[in-house]
This record gives C-alpha cells, structure tokens and sequence, in this order.
C-alpha cells in the first residue's frame, strides 16, 4: 500500500510505515496528480486541496485530514467517487480552548463581569463554554443547527460533554446584542440552511450593541476580514484576535497591524493536540485497512501554553507577516494544561 503525507505532520514517522509498505513525504500545498497518482492513501493538513483536480484518475481510495476542519476536501466528488474521507474531530480541542482563556487574560477580558457569546458548540465550543463559566463569565451558546433540533424537541435545554445544562441555544442576533466577547467555533460552510462563509460579515458587525472583542480560531472565512477591518475602524468592536485568516498565507496586512492579538494559524497546534490528531490518523488508515494497530507516540517534556507564548507569536507574526508558513510549519513545541471543566 502506498501512502502519501504532508510533511510537517508531527510524530507520524516511523509510524505509518508500521502500516505502509511505501510513503512518501511532500509538503502538503506541492502535492501533486502525479505525486498521488498510484498512492491508494493520502494524509493531510489543510494545504492539500482534495478534489476532482487532484483526484480523478488516480487510485487513491482514501483521504484522512489531520485536522478538524475538512472543507479542503470535495467530499461530494470523494462520495460519488467512492473514496473514502475521514478528520480528526475534537483533536485538538483543548489547545484552542487555552488560546481562547490565555487571549482573554491577555486582552483584560476574562472577567466575570463579561458575558461571551460561543458561536459553534462542538468539540472546541463546548469545552470554551465550561471553561469560561467555571470562571465566573456568563456564557451565551449559540448553535443554529442544535437550535433547530431544540426548537423541533421542544426542549429547553442543552447537552454539553454529556452533562445537561440549564437554558437553551440562542440565535445570533441575540448574541450581537447581549455579548461583550464573540468567538468562533464554527466549520466553514458555503452551502446549506446553516452556511457559515461570512457569517460575520458587515451587516452582523453593524448590529453589535455592546462594541464586543471579536475572536476567530476557526476557520478564516467565516468572519469576513475587510468587514472585520471596516468594523475596527468604525469602532464597532473594541478589538480582534484573530488565528485563522483569509486568504492563508496571504493575509491582509492592514488587519493584522490592527488586532490585538493575531496568530499564524496555530491555535490547535500544542504538541498535544497534534500528537492527538497524528494517533487519529494512523487509527483510521488500520481501521480502512482492516488490522489491529496501536500508534506509539511519545511526547517531550515542553513550555506549556500560556499568555507569553501567545504575545510572542503574535509579535513575532507581526514583525514577519511574510513569514505565516514557515512560523506556523515550524512552530515551537509547547504542551497543553487541562481546560477547566
């Protein structure tokens, strides 16, 4: 079996080969039709656009992300071409729960007198939540699709990590009136009841009662970065820390010399969190294989997560713009602490 990896995915060496009896490792926005052309799995990050393009012909059968985020993928083309796809949900949740808490700290806004709206209640959302409501903060949960299912159960009430928890899901405006903080923990959809392309866009800043810190650690276009920088300059927000970006690695300038705080992509990338994703991956290619395989990943002992960790990557990113690829395939090892929840 042949497989191919994007190359800056961590501690999968000597893994996959545990699995594979050929692989080859390429940086994941180089690869090629004709790098994959007789590989039957490809292993990837977010660089690797996985559609008819690259896929048509050749005898690849399936396509595992590292990541949570699949929208690099034409899943429909995969589906009606019958190869499979599979991400790595929940992998790196902690890790962007402790950039939201540290950006909070850093920003002076984690205070209990805040209410913050979570926009997107999944595995990173949900674990957001519980952490900043076990820090005293009023937390608004907004998730249209779960509203929808609420409002067809008629229930008054949510689930969250399995525990129920008093009040409902809330829909977005009322999160643009009642937040001093809004982030964002939602997939990036263009298609749907629920698309999420834009959903902060010009319109939904206009609407903002209580000039709130915005926070972007999903996926760059779901909040729309001219909008974003149109809002910052008419006061609308009090601020942004923004991590995921239009146009990666490509992004505007203007807006990252104006936020507060802004990332190079790396809000998920503890070596916890990729440690976690790696094992997922290797997991889901035994499991398309049929065999019975436990990876072996060992960690280092590193500097945890922390406010300082994430002002020096913004300035760092901030004296190097031109730099976004290299800082965030290179980043530094840094483990995670357990989110309070």
């Amino acid at each position: 079996m042949k497989v191919i990896v994007d190359d800056k995915i961590p501690y999968i060496r000597g893994q996959i080969e545990r699995l594979a009896n050929e692989v080859a490792y390429l940086p994941g926005s180089a690869i090629s039709k004709s790098d994959v052309q007789d590989a039957d799995v490809l292993i990837v990050r977010t660089r690797t656009r996985c559609d008819q393009a690259l896929l048509e012909g050749t005898s690849v059968r399936l396509i595992v992300t590292a990541t949570i985020g699949y929208d690099h993928i034409d899943t429909a083309y995969c589906e009606a071409h019958g190869i499979q796809w599979t991400n790595c949900p929940g992998c790196n949740a902690n890790s962007v729960c402790q950039y939201v808490h540290h950006a909070l700290e850093a920003t002076g806004f984690l205070k209990p007198s805040y209410t913050i709206g979570v926009v997107g209640v999944g595995h990173v959302g949900s674990l957001v939540a519980a952490d900043l409501e076990a820090c005293g903060m009023k937390v608004l949960r907004c998730d249209p699709p779960k509203e929808a299912e609420q409002k067809n159960f008629n229930c008054q009430c949510s689930m969250v990590n399995g525990k129920w928890l008093d009040g409902k899901y809330l829909d977005l405006p009322t999160i643009q009136a009642e937040a001093d903080i809004i982030t964002f923990h939602t997939p990036l959809t263009k298609e749907g009841p629920w698309a999420t392309y834009h959903m902060a866009d010009e319109q939904f800043f206009r609407h903002l009662l209580h000039r709130p810190l915005i926070i972007n650690a999903s996926r760059g276009g779901v909040v729309d970065n001219e909008a974003l920088l149109w809002a910052l300059n008419e006061g609308l927000i009090a601020d942004a820390v923004i991590d995921t970006w239009e146009g990666e690695p490509d992004l505007n300038r203007e807006l990252l010399e104006q936020v507060v705080i802004g990332t190079p992509h790396v809000a998920g990338y503890s070596a916890d969190g990729k440690a976690n994703a790696t094992r997922m991956s290797l997991e889901a290619v035994a499991q398309f294989m049929g065999v019975d395989f436990k990876p072996q990943i060992d960690l280092p002992d590193a500097p945890c997560l922390s406010v300082e960790t994430l002002l020096d990557d913004s300035r760092q990113l901030k004296l190097h713009p031109d730099r976004f690829e290299e800082m965030r395939g290179n980043y530094p090892v840094r483990r995670e602490r357990l989110c309070k929840v």
